[in-house]
């Protein structure tokens, strides 16, 4: 029996059989692990009482301190809370997915005249939604197909409402021109119609609707607009014909594999397929944390539930792996509030789809093997060059800004062979002369590791400055000033030409600069994280500049206060409308005299 730091036999004497879950805890007081129960009382205790334990619970055993329990009135109860405390707390021991991203949809609004649109969020009534869709790039290609095929509005209703002439949408066919009456309301409905049922997946319909039209407009000499309706079918049958797969009828499913390295690295991913409308949306891959070890039915069985946390479930999920289906069926639709089939044993079309998303689910675990052992290769050169083995976390800082406006400072974070998103900041520089770039590297690197110094948070093994000595010796003051002596600095300077490959590296205190052959693998190691800082930096410099002058162009003419500007950007859209709106169009906005007009047309150009 496997030792432990805590009487496990006195504590599961007096556990109940009962349905719930359990936490287990190190000496620290921290959740390593939490599990969930039809009884309580065996499913504890059978951590303590068997030999053949698989190594990686042995491990997790042996730190266990502590063991707290919540008795729940069923096992599907025990499931929903177990994985609502795995997101919450997050145990070393338990399989993780993390994607708190939710999903996006496409949206037509219930206006009078629909508004076709991109939408993330809590879905409303008063609207229609189709989807989710993986990622946000097909939601804005589907949009744009729409807009050839239907010619639906794109606008927020600040801009259709204010319209007095048609934008540049309906001038290259992608709008109907609805703002300015150049569509009667009824046949609006009707293309409103006909994406509504396209975005249903019935294609086939749609098709004979608009041949109809087509042949009506033909019969009563209407070549023109029979064209238009020509145009819309050809545009159609374009679009089925690079659909991977379309059923014709509107099945709504998820479909579910898993794949594991046979390599023994222990690597899994899991590929997600949305099917919506019987037609298929794209994937998206999950690479879980903490998965080693763990054999890819527990792994599945994770993912459903805890990536329907919160989240709508289709009707039907289709599932690669025999995981406990009557559980998380039950699971599933006490969630969602409908009934929820999971299928493990698909036929005909649906595996199809279910080995599609098989094979995806290789290939983006082949990719991801092959990125993580370049990004090993690469690190492993840096090392050598720094004669540093233990570097593993990077911290590369830039500045952007326009001639002194809107400095921003940027710090992008590499750890453990990856870029890491969530940890990436910005800072807005304020209070130094603009345009000095050691006072803003100075700004940065003061906020950033204060708290450092303190022991508060985290220091990098190597801070990355995009600069040259300059700022390398900025950078080094604030450190010096902190008390960070243990961490390796270094600058990375562009060459002659700005060119890639000719960068120089630079150290404090030492007078000649390092450089690399254009093919090192140091270097392009050091150019991924320079490039991601660079580019985070102008992101986040362009944002507010342009925030600033929204503002501040119209601030600087006399006589437009709050309310008159307010009444601009809300007619125009913001202020690129006002710049292109003649003074008619300006003298039409509420409080804005024809004088006013002519004056703010003379100040904006």
């Amino acid at each position: 029996m496997n030792e432990c730091v805590f009487n496990a036999r006195d504590f599961c004497v007096n556990l109940p059989s009962q349905p719930g879950v359990y936490r287990m805890l190190n000496t620290e007081g921290e959740v390593i692990y939490v599990g969930k129960a039809v009884d309580l009382k065996k499913r504890v205790s059978s951590y303590f009482q068997k030999t053949s334990l698989a190594p990686r619970t042995q491990l997790m055993v042996s730190h266990i301190a502590g063991i707290e329990t919540t008795v729940t009135r069923s096992e599907a109860e025990a499931l929903l809370l177990e994985n609502n405390l795995i997101k919450r707390l997050n145990p070393r021991y338990n399989i993780l997915f993390r994607d708190d991203k939710s999903y996006p949809y496409i949206i037509l609004s219930g206006h009078p005249f629909p508004r076709l649109g991109f939408y993330r969020g809590i879905l409303g009534k008063e609207h229609d939604y189709f989807g989710p869709f993986p990622n946000a790039g097909v939601v804005r290609e589907s949009i744009q197909l729409l807009q050839k095929v239907f010619r639906l509005r794109t606008c927020e209703d600040s801009v259709f409402k204010n319209r007095s002439r048609p934008c540049l949408l309906y001038q290259i066919k992608r709008c109907s021109g609805p703002c300015v009456n150049m569509i009667s309301q009824q046949d609006y409905r009707e293309d409103v119609v006909n994406a509504r049922l396209f975005l249903q997946g019935k294609q086939t319909q749609v098709i004979k609707t608009i041949t109809d039209r087509m042949q009506a407009a033909a019969d009563q000499m209407e070549y023109e607009q029979a064209a238009l309706f020509r145009d819309q079918i050809q545009a159609l049958r374009k679009i089925r014909e690079k659909q991977f797969v379309d059923s014709g009828s509107s099945l709504d499913a998820d479909v579910i594999a898993c794949a594991v390295d046979p390599d023994g690295s222990g690597s899994i991913c899991v590929n997600l397929a949305m099917i919506r409308g019987g037609r298929h949306l794209g994937d998206r891959c999950f690479f879980p944390k903490n998965a080693v070890g763990c054999d890819s039915k527990l792994v599945v069985e994770a993912f459903l539930a805890q990536h329907y946390l919160n989240r709508g479930v289709p009707p039907l999920v289709i599932v690669g792996e025999k995981v406990h289906k009557v559980l998380l069926q039950t699971l599933l639709t006490e969630q969602s509030g409908h009934k929820v089939v999971i299928n493990l044993n698909p036929v005909g079309e649906r595996r199809v789809w279910l080995e599609m998303a098989a094979d995806n689910a290789q290939l983006a675990l082949k990719q991801m093997l092959n990125r993580q052992a370049n990004q090993e290769e690469r690190l492993q050169a840096l090392q050598q060059v720094l004669n540093l083995p233990g570097i593993s976390r990077i911290e590369c800082f830039d500045i952007s800004h326009t001639q002194g406006e809107a400095t921003v400072a940027s710090c992008v974070v590499y750890d453990n062979y990856a870029m890491r998103n969530n940890e990436y900041r910005r800072y807005n520089i304020k209070d130094i002369t603009p345009g000095d770039d050691y006072a803003a590297m100075r700004d940065v690197l003061y906020r950033r590791y204060q708290k450092a110094a303190k022991g508060e948070s985290q220091l990098p093994d190597l801070i990355l400055i995009d600069g040259g000595k300059g700022q390398v010796s900025a950078a080094q003051e604030i450190l010096i000033e902190l008390g960070i002596s243990d961490v390796k600095l270094m600058g990375v300077a562009k060459g002659e030409a700005r060119k890639p490959g000719l960068e120089q590296l630079i150290f404090p205190a030492v007078k000649k600069s390092l450089q690399l052959p254009g093919t090192h693998a140091a270097l392009h190691l050091i150019q991924q994280i320079r490039d991601e800082a660079h580019r985070f930096a102008i992101q986040g410099h362009r944002n507010r500049r342009g925030k600033a002058r929204t503002s501040s162009r119209l601030e600087e003419i006399s006589g437009i206060g709050a309310k008159r500007r307010q009444h601009l950007l809300a007619r125009f859209g913001g202020l690129k409308g006002v710049l292109t709106a003649s003074v008619e169009e300006l003298h039409q906005t509420e409080g804005i005299s024809h004088a006013m007009a002519k004056k703010i047309y003379r100040e904006l150009h």
